[in-house]
């Protein structure tokens, strides 16, 4: 379905956007502590779902 150099540029781009997002994160938590209350859970939320997609879409095919 994708070529190997698909894979690897995909798996660099999450693994690059990911950490800039925790990094970018963690700057404004400092700032701003009291918008960021609970974020974790949030963060927990989105996680399960993308692993209940794939999960889905594993027992599917």
């Amino acid at each position: 379905m994708f070529s190997t150099g698909q894979l690897i540029f995909a798996l660099f781009f999450v693994l690059a956007f990911t950490t800039i997002i925790i990094y970018s994160y963690k700057k404004d938590k400092q700032k701003n502590k009291q918008y960021f209350k609970g974020s974790y859970w949030v963060l927990l939320g989105f996680f399960l779902f993308v692993l209940l997609l794939v999960g889905l879409k594993s027992m599917v095919k």
